[in-house]
């Protein structure tokens, strides 16, 4: 017998689907239901790797955590990896299969898939109807997972209500409808129209689609409910659907983004409290906020620390007082080399390594500062010459490295995952994970190693030596138990503002019977 199960839908992008899906499923949890998350496709340039080496959205991955499961392969069955505005990479089953325009993705004339040896045969997973071809697939995974699970939480994408893709949707109503899964749409109040936004959402729905949508959760609201709750009143009189519960507005709550082409240039990592440095002084970090930024969130346990201060940077000026700069993943690792070049950030990066002033490249950051560059895979640039700052050479294969490396570095036990088509031969330095040091730049493909406390602790008292500053890192910063803290701030959310009960009822029994239609419904 299959388990219950949610959509979690949105009325826009960044409504609050990632946020309320890890919430339930660590309200879930805390009741000692069986829960898994899922998300039947995903955009983002923030992935992770499973245990059995298949890629992922990072999103999916903390809603795992949150569930207190092992993430896997069949909670984000098609990953799409931007490559432009107009193109991704199709990463299916945590493999890549090809690389395809968002026309020819939707199902509308376009480039075929451009495969990638040592795949899935995309001829086979995306003929046709791309997309719409891949519904049984993505209702296979959920299936699977609803037979072993108590319940799994789904999370949309976007919009249920984007009329113009509803034909090939495989991850709002398209999987809702496949899989009588009940909806409960997400609206972000802080914006404002969120009334607007609900109604609009459930009339531009099919009859079919509109028997689904159970009805709506409010996020981000600030002041006193009960002058909300008129409103509220109102909308279930105009569409028969009840809000499931009002969430309030709370700072920090974010969990690891996904939206990757859409990153915007923040003054610091988390809206958290500043927490004052152990030591003397601060210790100031740049980001370089690269073209198709992949992984940033690297960057997050170094913004855990006390007195450490995490910015991300576009302009060369930005880089003078910085005591670290990181220059992270990315998608375009020749498009990124392109940009440090024309904003003088190359430049800057140079006198900083002859300075002796610390650098840290990782991914694709420590691709560019390497010798040479070639790429006939991802922009088929052929040679390229890279920053020089390290002694290594950077061959992109058609098949893509997907690991769980561990190791050690400065004395300390570390553990990483790998995502790259780069190969880098090492060719001098001193060695670091599986890349190397020259005086204070550092390099290595290794995303999430400063995950390790240990690990970073020492790397930040050699950044700080290098720098000339009296920065001492807090001897008990654990960024595993603040990574928990903050779920349980979402199963908290939940639990104190979400009508849980009736939320049960939706994951248990699926939507109500006798849902009103709301006119005028989909276009034909």
């Amino acid at each position: 017998m299959s388990g219950g199960g949610l959509l979690v839908a949105g009325t826009t992008s960044d409504a609050g689907k990632s946020v309320v899906t890890a919430g339930i499923c660590r309200w879930l949890v805390r009741q000692g239901v069986k829960v898994a998350p899922f998300k039947g496709q995903n955009m983002s340039l923030n992935s992770f790797v499973t245990r059995e080496g298949a890629e992922i959205g990072r999103a999916q991955a903390m809603q795992a955590q949150a569930a207190r499961v092992e993430p896997s392969a069949l909670m984000n069955p098609v990953l799409l990896k931007p490559g432009s505005d107009r193109s991704s990479q199709v990463v299916l089953m945590g493999r890549p299969v090809g690389e395809l325009s968002a026309r020819g993705f939707f199902g509308r004339s376009g480039p075929e898939a451009k495969p990638l040896s040592g795949a899935v045969s995309p001829g086979k997973a995306l003929h046709g109807g791309r997309q719409a071809a891949l519904l049984d697939t993505v209702v296979g995974c959920l299936e699977e997972l609803r037979g072993s699970y108590d319940a799994v939480i789904c999370e949309g994408a976007g919009s249920p209500a984007e009329i113009n893709l509803r034909r090939t949707d495989i991850v709002n109503m398209g999987i809702a409808r496949a899989a009588r899964l009940p909806v409960l749409v997400v609206g972000d109040i802080d914006r404002g129209g969120v009334f607007a936004s609900f109604f609009g959402t459930t009339a531009l729905l099919a009859p079919e689609d509109q028997e689904l949508l159970a009805g709506y959760l409010v996020n981000k609201f600030r002041g006193d409910v009960s002058l909300l709750e008129p409103g509220l009143d109102m909308l279930k009189d105009l569409t028969g659907r009840a809000t499931y519960g009002v969430l309030p507005f709370q700072h920090g709550l974010g969990i690891d983004e996904e939206d990757g082409l859409r990153v915007s240039l923040r003054g610091s990592v988390r809206e958290s409290p500043t927490t004052a440095p152990v030591g003397e002084d601060v210790l100031r970090v740049a980001v370089c906020a690269v073209p198709l930024m992949s992984n940033f969130t690297d960057v997050d346990a170094l913004a855990a620390e006390p007195g450490v201060v995490v910015r991300f940077v576009d302009r060369a000026e930005e880089l003078v007082d910085a005591d670290l700069v990181v220059v992270p993943g990315t998608r375009g690792t020749v498009k990124a080399l392109q940009w440090l070049r024309e904003r003088g950030l190359a430049d800057a990066l140079a006198r900083r390594a002859a300075e002796g002033r610390p650098v840290l490249g990782i991914c694709g950051g420590f691709q560019v500062l390497g010798e040479r560059i070639e790429d006939d895979v991802e922009s088929r640039a052929g040679t390229v010459d890279g920053l020089g700052l390290l002694p290594v050479r950077v061959r992109f294969a058609r098949e893509k490295t997907l690991a769980r490396p561990v190791g050690e570095a400065l004395g300390e036990h570390v553990e990483g995952y790998e995502i790259h088509h780069g190969v880098a031969e090492v060719d001098g330095g001193e060695a670091f994970l599986d890349g190397c040091r020259v005086g204070s730049v550092w390099g290595t493909h290794w995303h999430g190693s400063l995950e390790a406390d240990g690990f970073r602790r020492a790397f930040l008292r050699e950044v700080a030596a290098a720098a000339g500053r009296r920065f001492v890192p807090a001897p008990d910063t654990s960024f595993g138990a603040l990574r928990e803290e903050q779920l349980d701030r979402l199963g908290d959310l939940i639990e104190e503002h979400a009508d849980t009960d009736a939320l049960w009822r939706l994951i248990e029994s699926g939507a109500p019977s006798g849902l009103p239609f709301i006119p005028p419904g989909a276009p034909a």
